[in-house]
């Protein structure tokens, strides 16, 4: 296996970690502050290989299947799951939000399915990487979720823009990948 493999890996292992730490808020509120901070260190190092796993890829020419398929995976499980942690521990994080998310990602990912059967390959857009950057910024935030007037306001610029932005991205694909979804339905 591959080193951008493994790190793929290693953040499949850190999203159950990162949900079980997560989740203790609800059971320790007491340590609270503690718990955030730890959880947002675990969520941060997972969002960080994401990068260094697409670097290494690229860098040493190690793109393989197993990284087209779970790389992507991996970035969609750790947001998705931090987004359903949010719809139980943050009343300022509405279901709707996280539900706006994971749909979109289920599209896409049914989306490029698809087209990997007709051997295509659907490149992220750049407006999927803003989408995911803002997300992470937006997750972190809401990990945290400091009770000062300011960082609400933010975290909630945070949340619109990321569904802004996940709305944004999944039109970008389907305008710009129509013929590879009309060629499916042959």
């Amino acid at each position: 296996m591959t080193t951008p493999n493994k790190i793929t890996v290693f953040r499949f292992i850190l999203i159950p970690i990162f949900t079980v730490v997560f989740l203790l808020e609800s059971a320790f509120p007491d340590n609270k502050l503690l718990i955030d901070h730890i959880a947002v260190v675990i969520f941060a190092i997972a969002a960080i290989s994401d990068f260094f796993d697409g670097y290494l890829a690229r860098k040493n020419h190690q793109i393989t299947d197993f990284g087209k398929l779970m790389d992507p995976l991996a970035d969609k499980m750790l947001v998705c799951t931090a987004l359903i942690c949010f719809v139980q521990l943050r009343e300022n994080f509405p279901c709707w939000c996280a539900v706006v998310v994971v749909a979109r990602e289920f599209i896409i990912s049914g989306f490029r399915q698809l087209a990997a059967e007709k051997k295509t390959i659907i490149m992220a857009s750049i407006w999927g990487k803003a989408k995911t950057f803002v997300s992470l910024i937006m997750c972190i935030l809401f990990i945290i979720d400091w009770e000062y007037g300011w960082f609400t306001v933010t975290e909630t610029v945070f949340m619109y823009a990321s569904t802004l932005l996940t709305v944004v991205s999944l039109i970008d694909y389907l305008i710009k990948n129509w013929q590879v979804m009309r060629d499916c339905t042959k």
